[in-house]
């Protein structure tokens, strides 16, 4: 089910009475209940991709006991089991025809003509996401960070729990495991925040993101028919649309996990507000980015064995998290792009210049300097997001080449535009973002307007309520 649907307006509510006043008093209760709920939530979309979860979550409970043998050749077996295990997975239903229907294409440059053979499997929903954190928590064994968790219902929660089942956050076994073996206590501040949070994710989705999705989607689909100008609008479109769309999302799901006494990693803090793209991808989908880091990046050498080596790390990551996203070849040269507009930053070794501030932090509005970085953030941002939007790359480089032809000689002939309406939401939404940026978890905690901000939230969102759109991470 989804979010902004009603029927989680019907299951949660549910599961929060029975979790907080007939589960409350024996924990192991409580978290199988909880499992049962996941389990639910995820089979409303389709039962016989449930049988997936739990044979997957079954082998990397199997497999953490194996990796955490003392002998490290038993250790290493178990351990290239479960990596087996989890991208076959991965492969099969994602990746399979992708390299089938390449496979042919190499052949046809040799002559030979193949015919390519297709699985026709619908994609598991939120199966990147499941198996990273079986991943995660194998590795984390096997590198002795922590040890192999003896109940099942236990580990099962980690990898299902409801909130982040579908599209994260990406969790780690050492941040959300102790939680779920710890007992909880309801907390009226925790309550409060997540409340808060749930409000704000489903204006970003239901307002913003979705009110813009439609004129995105119409020129994206139709790019053939607009000119330059509008192209430039809907990419920057779809870069709202995307954001609030995802970090709404996390924000759901943050909020939710906050109401069940969970605290979950933080996905989003603020990224279009960021002054290069080091920066971007510190506050972009941060669970992910912190992943790729921790078990590709650091494990390949990083950055500390020069260089020519923390330059080959960098494309791997970056283009490994672009396949990450699908198995088109747009989604690799998203990832390309960012790997090239992140590769000065590290040649001059500024790529950690603002790990630890934010843009005007002690200011109400940022200094010139600061605006241009963001606009250029920004910028490289919005082009890449064209590769990612578009259907395929094909598509993608046409309207680039489009934008790049004719952008001068339509503004010259003021050419109609198609699309400036996306300004009347992104305008109001990216000043309410400044003013929350400094702390993604408070959401007017201390305004003396909050509650007339969230009057306001509730009435958009009544207003906007109506059909039911996907959330755009569903499909990876």
């Amino acid at each position: 089910m989804l979010f902004n649907s009603v029927e989680y307006l019907i299951f949660f509510p549910i599961v929060f009475i029975f979790y907080w006043f007939s589960f409350n008093k024996n924990l192991r209760q409580q978290n199988i209940f909880l499992l049962i709920s996941s389990y639910i939530f995820y089979g409303w979309w389709s039962w016989k991709f449930l049988a997936l979860l739990i044979l997957s979550t079954l082998l990397d409970y199997l497999y953490a006991f194996g990796v955490n043998f003392e002998n490290k050749n038993k250790a290493k077996l178990f351990l290239w089991l479960s990596i087996i295990n989890n991208l076959g997975i991965l492969f099969i239903f994602k990746y399979f025809n992708f390299f089938s229907n390449e496979l042919v294409e190499i052949f046809k440059i040799f002559g030979i003509k193949l015919s390519p053979y297709f699985l026709n499997f619908a994609l598991p929903i939120g199966i990147s996401f499941y198996t990273f954190h079986g991943m995660s928590y194998v590795f984390d064994i096997y590198n002795k960070v922590r040890k192999p968790v003896k109940n099942f219902s236990d580990y099962a929660v980690f990898v299902s729990f409801f909130p982040l089942l579908v599209a994260g956050p990406i969790e780690r076994a050492n941040h959300l495991l102790p939680q779920v073996q710890t007992k909880r206590e309801f907390k009226y501040i925790q309550a409060t925040q997540g409340l808060r949070l749930i409000l704000w994710g489903l204006f970003k989705k239901i307002v913003i993101a979705d009110s813009i999705s439609l004129t995105v989607d119409e020129i994206f689909n139709n790019y053939h028919s607009f000119n330059s100008i509008s192209l430039v609008i809907a990419a920057i479109g779809f870069s709202f649309q995307i954001y609030c769309d995802f970090s709404g999302y996390s924000d759901i799901a943050i909020g939710s996990a906050k109401l069940l006494g969970f605290e979950l990693l933080s996905n989003f803090k603020f990224p279009y507000f960021s002054r290069n793209i080091a920066e971007f991808w510190r506050r972009w989908h941060i669970s992910l980015s912190s992943w790729f880091k921790d078990y590709l990046y650091i494990p390949l050498g990083g950055s500390k064995n020069g260089l020519p080596i923390a330059i080959r790390n960098t494309f791997i990551i970056f283009i490994v998290s672009g396949f990450w996203h699908g198995a088109k070849w747009n989604f690799i040269i998203w990832g390309f792009i960012h790997a090239c507009a992140f590769l000065p930053l590290l040649i001059f070794k500024i790529n950690r210049k603002y790990v630890d501030s934010i843009v005007a932090e002690n200011k109400k509005f940022p200094n010139i300097k600061e605006i241009i970085s963001i606009l250029t953030t920004f910028t490289i941002a919005a082009f890449a997001w064209i590769y990612f939007r578009s259907e395929n790359l094909k598509d993608a480089n046409n309207i680039v080449i489009k934008i790049a032809k004719n952008i001068t000689s339509d503004i010259y002939h003021h050419s109609s535009i198609k699309g400036y309406s996306i300004f009347l939401y992104i305008i109001p939404f990216l000043l309410l973002d400044w003013k929350f940026r400094h702390d993604d978890r408070i959401i007017l905690k201390n305004s003396r307007l909050r509650y007339l901000y969230y009057m306001i939230f509730c009435v958009f969102i009544f207003l906007y309520f109506g059909k039911e759109q996907n959330f755009i991470y569903f499909q990876f």
